[in-house]
């Protein structure tokens, strides 16, 4: 059956379909409606995440212009550099990243561990900067040096939140419709870590492709409403444009910025306690930065009776390799 994906280059990366799988022991916790996770976690590349289906389009389209080098930019525990790294190792690139101190913690752990550990084991070159204006300029130097040496590098924003890295999450849509085309059920709603956006943008529009049609809402984790609403609107306006289909309206997504805490890779009590109920009841792990963000509005959402009497749908980005960088926040104190 043809796709409106099939154009585009892409190169396999992911395990993929992800798992669709019931949530019944935290479902029954909460005492609200059933809850699904859709388990982008196991997607491969190096413990698994969403970034591996952005990968996929972005490093095909990037292959196809005869690439050599990629540079990508992100927090010291970048999630997206992590899985850029395994993604450049696989195919043969030479991968830099940039890494900017976006969040304020720092020591052994942080520093050393977690994504960062697997980012020196997978070869990628490290730059760590002060901020984001030194990143800027670290970026535009590894481009010149490119240049010099005669090498071909493209740049990846953090995220990979492009229109082209965004197509991977319109082709999980497309992969859910066909999983709940069964007898699996059509879910009312989903939740879901929205950082720079490419991950709820691609599945608004991967969703209006289809007859499937939930309420998504986007957990802020990287800063308030107004600014994750602005940068998914333009990846939708973006996406609309590149698969020539009407772009999916923004005011249709709910945004929930209630549970950022005191901000980006900063996890709250309501972080921590969801990572714990999650692992308690059903053996899945979360992260301190997303998905554990994600999970607690969609637990506060249903212990409120927001969520409604219908099945949801809990769609997991990822990250859990993280958690070794907070492990003094995410180990269980001992009374």
């Amino acid at each position: 059956m043809s796709s409106p994906l099939d154009s585009f280059p892409r190169v396999l990366l992911a395990h993929l379909p992800t798992p669709l799988e019931p949530l019944p022991r935290l479902s029954a916790a909460l005492g609200g409606p059933e809850i699904w996770v859709k388990r982008d976690d196991c997607t491969g590349l190096a413990t698994g995440g969403n970034k591996a289906r952005k990968l996929e389009y972005l490093l095909g389209a990037a292959l196809a212009e005869d690439v050599d080098t990629v540079i990508t930019v992100g927090g010291v525990q970048s999630n997206h550099a992590r899985q850029t790294a395994a993604a450049a190792a696989r195919l043969g690139l030479r991968c830099q990243l940039v890494l900017p101190r976006v969040v304020p913690r720092s020591g052994p752990d942080y520093d050393e561990n977690g994504n960062v550990l697997l980012d020196r084991i997978l070869g990628a070159e490290l730059h760590v900067v002060a901020d984001e204006a030194a990143a800027a300029r670290c970026i535009q130097e590894l481009v010149q040096a490119a240049e010099a040496q005669g090498r071909r590098a493209v740049v990846h924003p953090p995220g990979g939140s492009t229109p082209t890295g965004a197509l991977g999450y319109v082709h999980a849509a497309l992969e859910l419709d066909h999983q709940v085309g069964g007898a699996k059920p059509a879910f009312a709603g989903v939740y879901l870590a929205v950082g720079t956006g490419g991950t709820l943008a691609g599945l608004a529009t991967g969703a209006s492709l289809t007859s499937w049609s939930p309420a998504f809402t986007g957990v802020c984790v990287a800063g308030d409403e107004p600014k994750h609403r602005a940068e998914v609107e333009a990846l939708l306006a973006g996406l609309g444009e590149l698969l020539d289909v009407p772009s999916h309206a923004a005011d249709s997504l709910r945004f929930d910025g209630g549970l950022l805490g005191e901000g980006y890779g900063v996890p709250a009590a309501s972080t921590l306690e969801a990572i714990q109920l999650c692992a308690t009841t059903e053996g899945l792990l979360l992260d301190p930065v997303y998905t554990g963000k994600a999970m607690a509005a969609l637990i506060a959402d249903v212990r409120r009776g927001r969520a409604g009497s219908e099945p949801i749908l809990f769609w997991h980005t990822g990250g859990s390799s993280g958690l070794f960088a907070y492990r003094t926040e995410v180990t269980p104190r001992v009374e």
